[in-house]
């Protein structure tokens, strides 16, 4: 009796995975089926600083597998929240960068730690911290500011910079790192930016009382120094 030969079944091309939608006639809806993943709006929270690359992005978002990592940017991308390039020799490394439609969650994103900011009274062990992680809450504390210019922010944990007024018009709000001659630096320690964010206590007052120090001559560290203390 001979015996049979198994067919190789036939390869079906396989199906380009369906996101998972509320299905809701419902803008909030609409915008959580985009952005309410685990791990995509702290993506959007480091991409607003400017472009970024995917180990840069994975080392600063502890706790991330590269799997889920990779995920939500493909997800990013298709949603139009997010562009992938290919810089130009020498640097000849791929970056991610938000689109306009990406950057617009900057409100959502200041309102959500303003909103958080009271449940960080206490550092946890297992918590990881990078400076500019406070660039969110300090925003809200700036929100005033009517001078253009870089603000360079000093903590214990590292600088980064924040653009104000025209200076952050359709690019990056804040960054990484000092930047060459800031229009003005502001020094304080992280609980002092916490309080600042909660909405415990003014600039003006963290400035008064010499919790905070502002470094500079020109307008904004004028502004900073006496504009917003003659506002409060």
């Amino acid at each position: 009796m001979s015996r049979l030969r198994r067919m190789p079944r036939q390869q079906q091309p396989a199906r380009p995975a369906r996101r998972r939608s509320y299905d809701q006639f419902c803008a909030t809806a609409r915008a959580l089926d985009s952005v309410g993943d685990r791990w995509t709006l702290l993506i959007v929270r480091e991409l607003l600083a400017g472009p970024r690359r995917y180990t840069d992005l994975h080392a600063d978002l502890p706790g991330v597998s590269t799997d889920v990592l990779a995920s939500r940017l493909k997800d990013m991308e298709q949603g139009g929240l997010a562009v992938r390039r290919r810089l130009p020799p020498p640097a000849a490394a791929s970056v991610y960068e938000l689109t306009e439609r990406g950057r617009g969650l900057l409100p959502v994103l200041t309102a959500l730690a303003a909103w958080g900011a009271p449940a960080l009274e206490e550092r946890r062990p297992t918590d990881a911290v990078r400076a500019h992680w406070f660039a969110l809450p300090l925003l809200r504390a700036l929100d005033g500011l009517t001078q253009a210019g870089t603000l360079e922010v000093r903590l214990p944990e590292g600088d980064f910079h924040i653009r104000t007024g025209a200076e952050a018009e359709g690019g990056e709000v804040y960054g990484f790192g000092p930047v060459d001659r800031p229009d003005a630096c502001l020094v304080l320690g992280a609980e002092v930016a916490l309080e600042l964010g909660r909405g415990a206590c003014t600039l003006a007052e963290a400035v008064g009382d010499g919790r905070a120090e502002v470094l500079g001559e020109g307008p904004l560290a004028v502004e900073l120094r006496g504009g917003l203390r003659a506002r409060t």
